[in-house]
């Protein structure tokens, strides 16, 4: 619904008719693991004119067939942020969503339940306590790829920095080393700062968490 084409073709921008500009931090699990949850909030930055502004963070499979995020959309002027999985293979109607407003906090929630079988996204808007929850059948998905994005059509990065909080991601497996890791900075774009960042593992589960991500600044 919201992006004219699939995170996988990052590499392949130039046949865009529009003008795209990316940063995004990417994290990636070790190997033979995947990702389980990935929540936290996000502080809604100044709009400062309708355009395609695209904020998310997201998750993306092994297959490289889509990506399944919490996207906060500028097209009509006034923030609105909702959860889907973008773009086909399979093809999911839009989750539901609602508008938020600069210095608000929005808490998003992505889980795979635990029979395997559906992830839930939930989305709460803090000021108010709006809640908006969608299911969507992607169990066949593994996703390896957890990414802080903004994606910007014919708009430049003039909203200030992206601030994301309170961050949980969760894996298989017992190796907790990728928390740890510096992210992938794509093309070196983005000036970022990552904060409180700490693992652990039970069972089979590895948990990250850290107190910030903000992306502030292109590089």
């Amino acid at each position: 619904m919201l992006l004219a084409a699939l995170l996988v073709s990052f590499l392949a921008f130039a046949g865009r008719a529009s003008a795209v500009s990316w940063y995004f931090l990417r994290y990636y699990p070790a190997s033979g693991q995947k990702f389980t949850s990935f929540s936290g909030e996000m502080s809604i930055p100044a709009l400062p004119k309708a355009g395609v502004y695209y904020l998310w963070p997201g998750l993306q499979p092994t297959d490289n067939t889509g990506v399944y995020q919490n996207v906060l959309d500028g097209r009509s002027g006034t923030w609105w942020i909702g959860s889907g999985w973008c773009c086909s293979n399979p093809s999911l109607p839009w989750g539901s969503g609602f508008n938020t407003y600069s210095s608000e906090k929005v808490t998003f929630n992505n889980k795979l339940d635990s029979s395997g079988s559906t992830w839930t996204s939930t989305l709460t808007r803090q000021s108010s306590g709006q809640t908006v929850t969608d299911n969507f059948a992607l169990a066949s998905k593994s996703f390896n790829q957890a990414i802080f994005a903004i994606e910007l059509y014919d708009v430049s990065w003039d909203f200030g920095p992206l601030t994301f909080s309170n961050v949980v991601i969760t894996s298989t497996g017992t190796d907790s080393s990728w928390c740890n890791t510096t992210p992938e900075n794509y093309n070196g774009a983005t000036t970022f700062s990552i904060s409180g960042v700490s693992a652990s593992v039970s069972g089979n589960t590895v948990t990250c968490k850290m107190a910030s991500v903000i992306l502030q600044k292109p590089a």
